[in-house]
């Protein structure tokens, strides 16, 4: 089973992707990939990141062949051809701490808190033919979640159906 653990910056994707293959899963981090295989088109100095097409990122993930159980990690996993898509979702009023405490600029910490705030990465997930199931992070440790994750990864997603978490309160607050 192929799975996608997708989500804004900052909810702990690397984290847990890193406890994952702890426990024997094979995991490929998406950013690193485009980096070594020069994936993208260009790199946003103003934002800090790098411009990819995902169907380019979707083909060089499909020409690795993967035959064995395998997490894809980051934020662009949910473009990529996949059996299953976990989001990892967290406040915005959390997310932003943890944004600002990487060094960000104020910026780039506001354009993700918005687009977690927005649903846009579970928004965009749902758009796809393939199952879809979420995790709040935002009070879980990064062994809850990596146990979230193999649960979802078994078929227990009773709990993770998209669209369980809301945030709009929190966005109130900003008004």
């Amino acid at each position: 089973m192929i799975i996608s653990l997708t989500g804004t910056p900052g909810t702990g994707k690397t984290t847990v992707g890193k406890l994952l293959q702890q426990r024997g899963i094979r995991t490929i981090e998406l950013g690193d990939l485009v980096k070594e295989k020069k994936l993208y088109d260009s790199f946003d100095s103003e934002r800090g990141s790098y411009d990819v097409d995902p169907d380019v990122l979707d083909d060089a993930v499909s020409a690795m062949n993967i035959t064995e159980d395998c997490v894809l990690i980051g934020h662009l996993a949910h473009f990529v051809s996949c059996d299953r898509i976990i989001v990892l979702r967290c406040s915005p009023e959390v997310l932003a701490d943890r944004l600002k405490s990487r060094g960000w600029k104020e910026s780039k910490v506001r354009e993700n808190v918005e687009a977690e705030a927005l649903d846009v990465i579970l928004i965009e997930a749902t758009e796809t033919e393939t199952e879809v199931s979420e995790i709040n992070t935002t009070e879980m440790s990064a062994e809850e979640v990596c146990d979230a994750v193999l649960r979802i990864k078994s078929g227990d997603t009773s709990n993770y159906a998209p669209g369980s978490i809301d945030w709009s309160e929190e966005v109130l607050k900003w008004y």
